[in-house]
């Protein structure tokens, strides 16, 4: 089974087959035995056997490694994952504020911002009233305010823009 495994930046695409690992062309010897009843492993390369520490990271392929007192931020994804994550990344949306949108059908109440005005995340932009109730709509980032698209006493549908922030 083929890996991309991500150390530091530097990217190795690494073949696992049985007990034997293929590094960069390089053929060796491996092997990892769980220390039971601790958070450690043994690593074995060719003749060299390390002690690891291993933790799991925020998402999937994620790793920190302890190897003799150093940590190691580690992805180690299948080839598969690997290929499908960066298919995402190139279709990713632009970074950024995203705009404001409406969560459902409304009522515009109140607008608490103008364009130019510099937002923090979670202040409140926009009143909106649906289904009897007042809702306080936030910015989900800080971001300055491009164009503001509605006002008091306009209805609007669920997902119209109703301010764009920059």
């Amino acid at each position: 089974m083929k890996y991309v495994v991500d150390v530091g930046g530097r990217s190795v695409v690494v073949e696992l087959d049985g007990e034997t690992a293929r590094v960069d062309g390089a053929e060796l010897r491996v092997g990892l035995t769980d220390l039971v009843g601790t958070p450690l492993a043994l690593l074995t390369i060719g003749d060299v056997v390390r002690r690891v520490g291993v933790g799991r990271g925020s998402r999937r392929g994620k790793y920190t490694l302890s190897i003799d007192g150093r940590r190691f931020a580690v992805e180690a994804l299948d080839e598969r994952t690997h290929a499908i994550r960066q298919l995402s990344a190139a279709v990713a949306p632009p970074a950024g504020p995203a705009p404001l949108v409406a969560p459902m059908p409304g009522l515009i109440v109140r607008v608490n911002v103008a364009a130019g005005d510099t937002v923090q995340a979670g202040q409140g932009l926009v009143v909106m009233e649906a289904m009897k109730m007042e809702n306080e709509l936030r910015a989900a980032a800080a971001g300055v305010v491009k164009a503001v698209r509605v006002a008091p006493g306009t209805a609007v549908e669920r997902g119209a823009t109703l301010v764009e922030l920059g």
